[in-house]
């Protein structure tokens, strides 16, 4: 009789063993393809700049109207400027600028601080369009640049800037701007 005991008792925690093995690998099974499935899904933010409408950003491409709107933002922030404003001024643009380009970035803005520190001279910039490429991360602005001293305007210019931009992750970073020639100056070349 305790043979018979022994054998059921051994049998039953037998059947709970391969219970536990089952689960056990039904647990690591649906682990491993949670996992798998985390690494390969595509990452994407909802960004809620100002504007009206919601812009996703994926990993896969940069959409070109969110590239519009940085690029608007970066162009006014970096544009207008006056004397009492530099040090916040300078913080903000290189709180966008690329950390590759952040040095050199630095070294130029530090130069434009110098010089106008201390100034009456502001300027502002009024965009009139600009044309954005999604696929080589650039964008042109075109707008009037006015010059002052204290409140009176002693320059106003249509000008034209080009941004480029580098993607690391699901963020962009200004890795260069310039200031285009304007029509006058390529003709008189």
């Amino acid at each position: 009789m305790k043979h018979e005991f022994a054998y059921e008792e051994a049998q039953r925690h037998l059947r709970q063993r391969n219970r536990f093995a089952a689960l056990a690998s039904v647990l690591g099974l649906t682990s491993l393809l949670a996992v798998g499935a985390a690494a390969t899904r595509e990452e994407s933010v909802i960004l809620v700049p100002v504007t009206s409408e919601r812009l996703t950003l994926g990993s896969d491409a940069t959409d070109a109207h969110y590239l519009e709107l940085v690029t608007r933002d970066t162009a006014l922030m970096l544009l207008n400027r006056a004397p009492e404003s530099l040090d916040y001024w300078m913080e903000q643009v290189l709180k966008v600028a690329d950390p590759a380009a952040h040095g050199s970035f630095k070294a130029e803005l530090v130069k434009i601080v110098d010089e106008q520190r201390g100034s009456d001279i502001s300027q502002a910039f009024v965009i009139s369009r600009m044309e954005v490429d999604p696929q080589a991360l650039t964008a042109v602005v075109t707008g009037t640049l006015k010059t002052f001293v204290g409140a009176q305007v002693i320059a106003s210019q249509q000008r034209s800037f080009e941004f480029s931009w580098n993607r690391r992750g699901l963020s962009l970073g200004l890795t260069g701007f310039r200031q285009l020639p304007n029509e006058n100056e390529e003709e008189g070349q």
